[in-house]
């Protein structure tokens, strides 16, 4: 088969794979409403919010299940048979198809056991293995709870109100967004048909008209959902032949979610309760896999001082789909902490193996990292389009280089014995109050308190 033969066959196939996939919104049809938030808070937690098997059965899908499951069937044959069993791209194609066969499943099974079943398919469980590694995400995750809920993050934290209100986020982010995307790109609008405070989508980011913002919500915003989630998508969108990697099945939710939280943490946009948020939604699937009830996880986080809205939402992100009674839940909230630590480790391993031109096809589109190799053989060859549309760090990669390089050489120091010394430094140091006080100003010597006996 020729090149132009080749990539005529490939932008067939993604093409089917974009139009079988539309009707298909994971999140939509497992949604609550956000009178069950109330209803429940203004119970004091006591009353279950009204989530069964027949509530779920309400939430009418948007496509005939035994005809869509045939359609994909049929496209996964004809990839096979068109592109051939070895072929690369054909791989990631029949990947992406076996996931949405598995999503029509899990649809399918709302508010039963099967529902969590399918689900650890899709998104893995707590007690999987990070890759490469022997700890458990439920192990990372406690450790950095532990670690964003010391004293010391506390201490530094200074009260960022949300002071900003939804028209005014919305010209904000316009305003901060449109320089980083070509003109007409993106757009920034207000939205009452959202719970959440924001959500984006395929070339736009929606505010919740009755939610307030503070600073740090827009940076994070801005660098979360708008240049890794609309970039990625838009960068997919741009492709001539590989349509299907401007949309994501769940294979690719990891590396997606992980990459946004990298992009917080590198452009230092993200603060101490903001990151145990990610910590803490594994710990939220881990007790609830193990059997604790919707009530049980909730009580659980208001015991280690989560507001009651938060750990109502927490709580509420993890049961969405599954029982109330626990055992059978979305396990997606695991893919922020994996996706992040896989990236962390993919791009280490990149420049210590001495190929660090791949690290950019990370925003190519929707992407596991296991496309990546390929999806790189195929940008040489003239079938994949580069991304377009990415951070300047990762456009000119010295700064990242260095960055990594250091976070792999001091992983020889004994962090054990480095804390050992330092705490004999710290024991008499005075106490006092941040270095800058909650506006923001430098506090004067005068408020510092003699040492501590």
């Amino acid at each position: 088969m020729s090149q132009a033969a080749y990539q005529a066959q490939v932008k067939t196939l993604s093409d089917r794979l974009l139009a079988l996939q539309k009707p298909i919104r994971i999140l939509d049809a497992i949604k609550w409403p956000a009178r069950f938030e109330r209803e429940f808070l203004a119970s004091a937690g006591q009353v279950l919010p009204p989530v069964d098997r027949a509530y779920y059965e309400q939430l009418a899908l948007n496509f005939q299940v035994p005809q869509l499951r045939e359609q994909f069937k049929t496209l996964r044959s004809d990839i096979r048979r068109r592109l051939g069993q070895g072929d690369g791209l054909g791989r990631i194609l029949r990947d992406t198809v076996d996931q949405y066969l598995l999503v029509i499943d899990l649809l399918e099974a709302r508010g039963t056991v099967q529902f969590g079943q399918i689900s650890r398919e899709l998104y893995g469980s707590a007690a999987d293995r990070l890759r490469g590694d022997r700890k458990s995400l439920r192990t990372l995750g406690e450790k950095l709870c532990q670690i964003f809920s010391l004293p010391a993050a506390e201490h530094i934290s200074r009260p960022y109100g949300k002071t900003i209100a939804a028209p005014e986020a919305v010209q904000i982010l316009q305003q901060r967004l449109t320089p980083y995307f070509p003109p007409g790109d993106i757009r920034v609008i207000l939205s009452d048909g959202i719970v959440s405070d924001a959500a984006a989508g395929g070339d736009y980011i929606k505010i919740n008209q009755d939610s307030e913002f503070s600073e740090f919500d827009l940076q994070i915003l801005e660098v979360h959902e708008g240049w890794v989630h609309v970039g990625t998508t838009l960068n997919g969108r741009r492709q001539p032949w590989a349509s299907w990697l401007s949309v994501g099945s769940p294979r690719v939710t990891a590396c997606q979610e992980g990459l946004a939280v990298l992009m917080e943490t590198l452009t230092f946009s993200s603060y101490p309760q903001r990151a145990r948020k990610v910590s803490d939604r594994v710990v939220a699937v881990d007790i609830a896999e193990q059997g604790a009830s919707f009530i049980e996880v909730y009580r659980f986080f208001v015991q280690r001082g989560l507001s009651e809205r938060e750990s109502y939402r927490i709580t509420q992100r993890v049961f969405r789909g599954g029982t109330l009674e626990g055992g059978s839940v979305f396990t997606k909230d695991l893919s922020y902490l994996r996706g992040f630590v896989e990236n962390v480790n993919f791009i280490r391993s990149a420049i210590n193996s001495g190929v660090p031109e791949i690290i950019p096809m990370l925003f190519v589109g929707k992407v596991t990292l296991d496309d990546l190799p390929i999806l790189y053989q195929h940008y040489l060859e003239g079938t994949i389009v580069g991304p377009q549309i990415m951070p300047e760090m990762f456009r000119n990669m010295n700064g990242l280089y260095v960055w990594f390089g250091f976070s792999s050489g001091i992983g020889v120091v004994n962090i054990g014995r480095v804390q050992k010394h330092f705490d004999l430094m710290f024991r008499n140091m005075p106490r006092s109050e941040p270095v800058y006080s909650a506006d923001g100003h430098l506090r004067g010597s005068q408020t510092q308190e003699s040492p501590v006996d």
